[in-house]
């Protein structure tokens, strides 16, 4: 891959292709950026593959400046777009296991999506060495199936199985923004097991600091991973993805929950479910490439901190 350094008198118009404009290939990077093109999983409409370069493309609007809630600029983190990791179209189980062995190694993967079925093997990669993670989970399905229309690693079932691998423990999980219609058992089956779930009504009705402190109150302070799901927010404001729901999180809530975990342990992350063929004027695409900007300014907020 051929590798720039990013040349701040360009127009937002003119930048390349990689997030946010930072150096490209660098893979002993603090922070590495790899888009995962897989639509394979999805079980209602495709096109996510598409989502990574889309991502990439507008975050060109989120270049200038410091992030007006938490003051810290990203730019100022070692972060490096190392391009999109290599995929079998059409064969899931292997996908997974290639994406696995490409995210071993990387201290710091955000990883641009891609439908939700790329957690799972995110998750085996991070796990590998620490062992199990919490895991805070934006989305307006729990993914808790064993399996999706007879597809055993699909893009509703990561979380069953990241579960039953060991990878997760249900007790230190947290999802938000759940609303999405599903079998009355699976819903029971997961509060049981310990999960954490919090609906989209319920961040609306009680608002967002309340729901900071119960996040808070799950993960604590062990090792979190983050995976945002785009259909966590209303289709009004992202139309472009596989499985809208309707009556999902504003972006402004969204934003102001994000901003205030300051102090929470993120050791990776994740953005998927952005279906371009699907979006409007690229709003999908802005709200996805908006909450990585903002874990990053997370990021940046923790380092000028120690």
């Amino acid at each position: 891959m051929i590798t720039h350094e990013p040349n701040p008198d360009l127009p937002t118009f003119a930048r390349g292709l990689s997030f946010l404009d930072v150096p490209t290939g660098k893979r002993d990077a603090d922070f590495v950026v790899a888009g995962i093109p897989v639509d394979w999983g999805v079980t209602n409409r495709a096109g996510t593959r598409e989502g990574p370069n889309a991502i990439r493309m507008i975050s060109r609007m989120l270049y200038d400046g410091a992030h007006p809630a938490l003051g810290s600029d990203p730019k100022q983190l070692d972060v490096s777009d190392i391009g999109n990791f290599d995929v079998r179209i059409g064969d899931l189980a292997k996908t997974h296991e290639m994406i696995e062995e490409q995210a071993l190694g990387l201290s710091h993967v955000i990883a641009l999506g891609g439908d939700h079925s790329i957690t799972l093997p995110l998750l085996r990669a991070a796990t590998k060495e620490r062992g199990p993670v919490a895991l805070l989970h934006f989305d307006a399905h729990t993914d808790t199936w064993s399996e999706n229309f007879g597809q055993d690693f699909a893009h509703g079932t990561p979380f069953w199985h990241a579960i039953e691998e060991g990878l997760l423990r249900p007790e230190d999980v947290v999802q938000i923004g759940i609303r999405a219609p599903m079998d009355a058992d699976l819903f029971v089956d997961a509060k049981n097991r310990g999960i954490s779930i919090y609906s989209a009504e319920h961040v609306h009705l009680a608002g967002p600091l309340a729901v900071v402190d119960e996040i808070k109150r799950v993960v604590g302070t062990k090792p979190t991973y983050l995976t945002f799901d785009v259909d966590s927010l209303d289709p009004g404001f992202a139309p472009g993805t596989g499985t809208p729901e309707m009556g999902g999180l504003h972006p402004w809530q969204v934003r102001a929950i994000l901003s205030r975990l300051t102090d929470i342990d993120f050791i990776g992350m994740d953005v998927v479910e952005v279906s371009p063929p699907f979006d409007n004027a690229e709003v999908t695409a802005l709200a996805a490439a908006t909450v990585v900007w903002d874990y990053l300014a997370i990021q940046a907020k923790r380092r000028a901190a120690t």
